[in-house]
């Protein structure tokens, strides 16, 4: 598939992979609101999202990544964060046997300890389901859930690295890159391409992509919107 599709992510994954996840039309689509805050709309020229409208709460708020289509008059855009969309063109080296015996695979118990991490230092785009898109790996330090790193988007041929984070106290230790090399891994042997999204300020983690083997693709912002 060409990086196109990436232009506009939440659309391609919600008519691909994370088709059971969505609800809506053919022309516009949201995904579940417990899986994650994203709606999406093949064309942006014209008023066929505003299908979503029965499927969005009064109050609601949520996301649409890249071109904004034409919204209904109750939504109102509160903000727009722009971003750098980073496609990896090279592999960064493996881990070793240390780093890797580190790294775990999180699941279903681990669900409340990744939603508080997450949302303690990137709010507004972790649901409580939004674990079920794809494979989450942590570290933890005495038991506690330090940092952790996962896939979000996922499109045919390419998955969206997410979620990435380390907790506050235990920063500097490279820990996050530990978690995107193992999941850069998993999906080079799967034969699919990493990409991810960072917010264009974030210089030290743009740096730290760069250095890991990600290119910037294009400038894309997030919306928040709110109904």
């Amino acid at each position: 598939m060409k990086e196109t599709v990436l232009d506009n992510p939440a659309w391609g994954a919600l008519t691909s992979e994370h088709a059971h996840f969505a609800q809506g039309t053919d022309q516009a689509k949201r995904y579940r609101r417990e899986i994650a805050p994203f709606i999406a709309a093949r064309q942006t020229n014209n008023d066929s999202i505003a299908a979503l409208d029965t499927l969005i709460d009064a109050g609601e708020t949520f996301y649409i990544i890249g071109e904004l289509p034409v919204l209904p008059g109750s939504w109102t855009v509160e903000n727009e964060l722009p971003c750098a969309q980073m496609v990896r063109r090279t592999m960064p080296p493996p881990l070793s046997e240390e780093d890797a015996a580190m790294v775990s695979l999180l699941g279903p118990e681990d669900a409340g300890d990744m939603y508080e991490l997450i949302n303690s230092i990137q709010p507004g785009f972790f649901n409580h389901g939004t674990r079920l898109m794809g494979n989450y790996y942590g570290i933890r330090h005495n038991g506690q859930l330090i940092a952790m790193a996962g896939e979000r988007m996922q499109l045919t041929g390419f998955t969206e690295l997410s979620a990435i984070c380390t907790h506050p106290e235990h920063t500097g230790r490279g820990y996050a890159q530990k978690l995107i090399t193992q999941l850069c891994y998993q999906h080079a042997g799967a034969g699919i391409t990493s990409f991810l999204h960072v917010t264009r300020t974030n210089e030290r983690a743009v740096r730290l992509y760069e250095h890991m083997g990600f290119e910037q693709r294009k400038n894309i912002s997030f919306y928040r919107v709110k109904k």
